[in-house]
This record gives structure tokens, C-alpha cells and sequence, in this order.
């Protein structure tokens, strides 16, 4: 699970950076102020939680028994960064208005992501 995790999480973190980039040199003529910042705001909350699930992987790495919350925090930022940021992209992109209705779908998840998270702290055993 922690080599799924820190791989993903570091590939989550280096397309990010690429959306950003070319948000800003390709997009920026291309798309409409409101869809560059759709497409931008996908682009910030991906690289968020690719933090996030590299935090996690560490402490996966560093805790002898760790909790399945902790493990079901990762697997939640994965599916968030799926729904949350892939639905504004290509909700940017494509202008289809019915896919800004799954992008709250995956900020559920990142926010169930964060209580598991805080689950996991909570039961930590030192």
C-alpha cells in the first residue's frame, strides 16, 4: 500500500505541476477567465492532496500498526483527486455544464479523507 501511495502521490504532485503550466502558457488564450480558473482551482486541490497522501505514506512507513483509517485516508484523497480535479478539467475543457454536478462527489471524498485522517491521528498508539 505505501509504494502505491507515495508513487501515486508523487505522480499526482508532478501532473499538477504540468496543469499548472500549461493552464498558464496554453490555456491562458484559449479558455474563458472563468474556465482557466475552473481549470486551475482542479489543478491547486490536486496538488493538495497529493500532499496529503504523501503524508500519508509516511506514516504508513513509520507506524508499526497503523490504523485502516489511515490507509482509507489515502485511498479517499485518491478517489477526491479523480472526481474533484478530473471533473473540473474536463469541465474547463469541454464546457459541459452536468460535470460540474460530480466535482461535489469528490470533494466529499477529500473531505471523508481528512476525517479519517483525523480518525487515524486520533487512534494512534504511541
Amino acid at each position: 500500500m505505501t509504494q502505491i501511495f507515495l508513487s501515486l502521490a508523487a505522480i499526482f504532485g508532478g501532473l499538477s505541476v504540468a496543469a499548472g503550466a500549461f493552464a498558464s502558457h496554453a490555456l491562458r488564450e484559449r479558455l474563458s477567465e472563468r474556465s482557466l480558473l475552473i481549470f486551475e482551482t482542479g489543478a491547486r486541490y490536486q496538488m493538495y492532496h497529493a500532499l496529503a497522501l504523501l503524508a500519508v505514506a509516511i506514516l504508513l512507513l513509520r507506524i508499526e500498526s497503523p490504523p485502516p483509517s489511515l490507509v482509507a485516508s489515502g485511498w479517499l484523497f485518491i478517489i477526491g483527486i479523480a472526481i474533484f480535479s478530473g471533473s473540473l478539467y474536463a469541465l474547463s475543457l469541454t464546457g459541459v455544464k452536468y460535470l460540474g454536478a460530480i466535482t461535489p462527489l469528490g470533494g466529499a471524498a477529500f473531505i471523508a479523507g481528512w476525517c479519517a485522517l483525523a480518525f487515524a491521528a486520533w487512534n494512534l498508539k504511541y
